[in-house]
């Protein structure tokens, strides 16, 4: 009977610490009321002087969170090569000055209290709202990660050449739906893309508006290093607005990467891509829950980590 009891004892101390563990969006109601004031005031302001920058933020926390632990700001060290010259993010990851200033703000107000993984969470959702979007409640108490690696972020990223199998795999080795990934996808409502992304498309590919296409192809010729950097949107209809016109573009083959026509060609997605061009309600009731799943990938939480200082460094 003793054996037994200790035994019941020590499974309610690991559930206690599991649950201690959790991430709660009271988090910082004690120990940082001003937090999430305090970053969405710093967020309304970038995107209100760039709209561009909303998507940015949204693109940080996303590329942060097929681990959600800040480790996509750290710069590199001489102990790693760090996540921000990975494929996915090398010349085109932008916001982290945002994230720089906000961070100074908040601790300014609650000396090493906030991580930098949940200022981007926040900083997310607060740049959807700012573009016309959904909000959601964040849930908070990540902590920072000491490490990042360059490699797992070349793995782990989905890149726009992907066609839809490859997709669900990689979002379902996060414990992402198909359902989640067609949502995230519609973050494309905002930003713009590099015309070494989607040349493939515009040159290669046959299911593209035609005249989509050749309004693409002055600012971004076929000769590969030729226009690689040039922008265009990926909503090209309300590219500075969050909203659910991403799928209707879809639907009517004006998908700016390989990676967003994918979801409506023939395949398990379209029907899904469907009912968020028809309702702008259940693309941000998806998009909202999906956020929240993402935003719940493996989390350093408890004494793991650290709360970094500066984001981009680990603490010395």
């Amino acid at each position: 009977m003793a054996s037994a009891s200790c035994l019941s004892l020590l499974v309610l101390i690991a559930m206690a610490s599991a649950a201690s563990a959790q991430l709660s969006s009271t988090f910082y109601d004690t120990s940082c009321p001003n937090a999430l004031s305090t970053i969405k005031s710093a967020v309304t302001a970038a995107v209100s002087s760039e709209a561009r920058m909303g998507a940015s933020l949204v693109r940080l926390h996303f590329h942060d969170c097929f681990g959600c632990d800040g480790s996509v700001l750290l710069a590199d060290t001489g102990s790693f090569i760090g996540e921000q010259g990975a494929a996915p993010n090398n010349g085109s990851i932008r916001g982290m000055n945002v994230i720089d200033n906000i961070k100074t703000q908040v601790e300014a107000v609650c000396k090493q209290t906030v991580s930098c993984a949940d200022i981007l969470a926040v900083a997310a959702r607060d740049s959807v709202v700012a573009l016309g979007g959904p909000t959601w409640t964040v849930l908070l108490g990540r902590r920072d990660s000491t490490t990042a690696s360059k490699t797992n972020a070349e793995t782990d990223l989905p890149p726009p050449s992907f066609d839809l199998t490859n997709l669900t795999t990689a979002f379902n080795n996060k414990q992402l739906s198909v359902t989640d990934m067609v949502a995230l996808s519609g973050a494309h409502t905002i930003g713009q893309a590099q015309c070494l992304n989607f040349r493939d498309r515009l040159y290669n590919e046959t299911n593209i508006d035609t005249t989509f296409a050749t309004s693409l192809k002055a600012n971004c010729p076929r000769p590969t290093g030729s226009g690689d950097g040039s922008l265009a949107p990926l909503d090209t209809t309300t590219p500075n607005s969050f909203d659910n016109a991403y799928y209707s573009n879809l639907l009517s083959q004006k998908g700016l990467l390989h990676s967003d026509q994918v979801l409506f060609n023939g395949g398990s997605t379209d029907n899904t891509v469907r009912n968020f061009a028809s309702s702008a309600a259940a693309f941000s009731s998806a998009f909202a829950t999906a956020m929240v799943n993402m935003g719940n990938i493996a989390p350093k939480t408890g004494t793991q980590g650290q709360i970094r200082l500066t984001c981009s460094k680990v603490n010395s």
